[in-house]
Order: C-alpha cells, then sequence, then structure tokens
C-alpha cells in the first residue's frame, strides 16, 4: 500500500489516505498529477526533520483538486451505476444518483444561462 500525505503549516496532525499501487497509477493518469509543480520542503515529522517533496495547496490548486476529484469520481459513478443497472434493474435504487448526476452535468455545461425550478 502507498499513500497520498497531507500536511498542516501549524504543525498539526498529518493525514496519509492509504491506496492500492493501482489505484495510485490510475490517479497518476488523470489530472491530478498535472495541478501544481512539487517543491522540496523541509518539514519537522515525529521530531525529525524531513526534506518532503509537496505541493502547497493555495485557493486555486486546492479548487483543481476539488474540481479533479468532483469530475473522477462522477466519471466513477457513472460507470459504476450503468455496470449495477446492467446487472439486474435497480432502476428505482439508483434514480436519485442518476438525476443528480444529470443536473450536475448540465450545470457544469457553460452553454446554459438559465435554470427553471417547477
Amino acid at each position: 500500500m502507498l499513500d497520498v500525505s497531507f500536511y498542516s503549516k501549524q504543525k498539526n496532525p498529518s493525514c496519509h489516505v492509504e491506496v492500492a499501487e493501482d489505484f495510485l497509477e490510475w490517479l497518476a493518469k488523470s489530472d491530478f498529477s498535472q495541478i501544481g509543480q512539487e517543491k522540496s520542503l523541509s518539514m519537522s515529522i515525529d521530531g525529525e526533520l524531513i526534506l518532503q517533496s509537496v505541493v502547497e495547496l493555495d485557493r486555486d490548486r486546492r479548487q483543481k483538486f476539488i474540481d479533479c476529484f468532483n469530475s473522477l469520481i462522477v466519471a466513477e459513478t457513472k460507470e459504476l451505476l450503468a455496470k449495477i443497472e446492467s446487472l439486474a434493474n435497480q432502476s428505482r435504487e439508483t434514480y436519485r444518483v442518476k438525476k443528480l448526476i444529470e443536473l450536475l452535468d448540465c450545470i457544469k455545461n457553460e452553454e446554459y444561462w438559465y435554470l427553471r425550478r417547477v
């Protein structure tokens, strides 16, 4: 297992998200690996000074990561829903998620300028 680590500037506890190697390889092929440039930063981890290669999460980069993960989640959810529906007619169970994705896709489409709620 590998991990993606998050560090605080205020020396708060770090967060480590364990991921499988194939997941990290898949993620690296997405926009995830293109966001921000890594820089070397000296950090104190568990009382030991270590040089880490990190990407700073300023407002713009943080939003780019959020957008990337949102896109990946939606794409994976669409694929999962299609698989679930092909296995058994689960349309009632998947209706809300399908409709939310449909609405999100329309909202993201910049060709639409107006929304009407009935």
